[in-house]
């Protein structure tokens, strides 16, 4: 079995709070920016993630994203790289909606999206399509990084993609796993034949927030 200390481990880290995430609104290009209790979910992650032996931090184009990294690159030292195929899915017309009124606004292709990855939201993109451009963004790291301990910070869709991706599971994942705000999961690969997902959706450095 290959030792740990050959892998290279990608934490994934979810943004913090946004004013679309209060409301539970679809949330994907809208370039929003943290609500103050995303901030200081963007602090308390960056200082449980600190003491950890990070090599490189990477994450989506968005300012949420950006702002939730930017705790952690202060308290590390690191650059934060900017990877475009980290961002959030497309979704289109239903931007800014919640899952009600994009159900009411389009009722039958709505039923069909959320059982289906490869069905996309009008003007927007289907879970696939994100699937697809997520592993690329995966393989490039994962090949760059051999061996090194590397933060993600990304969104729902890409994080579960990419755990999807390295459990080797069914778009079922999709549906049925839950992502806190300023969640942290963490996957390992080791080469190109194996990968395993150690650690899902932990919120324990948030302890003094309920549930979202």
């Amino acid at each position: 079995m290959t030792g740990v200390a050959e892998s290279t481990r990608l934490v994934l880290l979810r943004h913090g709070q946004t004013p679309l995430s209060v409301d539970r609104r679809y949330s994907g290009r809208d370039d929003v920016a943290l609500t103050e209790l995303g901030t200081d979910q963007a602090r308390k992650a960056a200082a449980r993630l600190a003491n950890w032996p990070i090599d490189a931090i990477i994450c989506s184009p968005l300012q949420r994203t950006r702002q939730t990294a930017a705790p952690l690159a202060a308290a590390t030292g690191l650059p934060i790289t900017v990877d475009e195929r980290l961002i959030e899915t497309d979704f289109g017309r239903w931007e800014g909606l919640t899952f009600a009124e994009a159900a009411a606004l389009d009722p039958e292709l709505h039923r069909a999206w959320v059982g289906d990855e490869t069905v996309a939201p009008p003007d927007g993109e289907s879970f696939a399509d994100t699937a697809r451009r997520v592993a690329q963004a995966r393989a490039a790291i994962v090949e760059e990084h051999p061996g090194r301990t590397v933060v993600l910070v990304s969104h729902v869709t890409p994080i579960k993609s990419l755990l999807r991706d390295a459990m080797r599971v069914g778009p079922e994942l999709l549906y049925g796993l839950h992502l806190d705000l300023a969640s942290v999961s963490l996957v390992e690969y080791f080469g190109t034949d194996r990968s395993v997902g150690r650690l899902v959706n932990d919120t324990s450095h948030l302890r003094s927030y309920p549930l979202a």
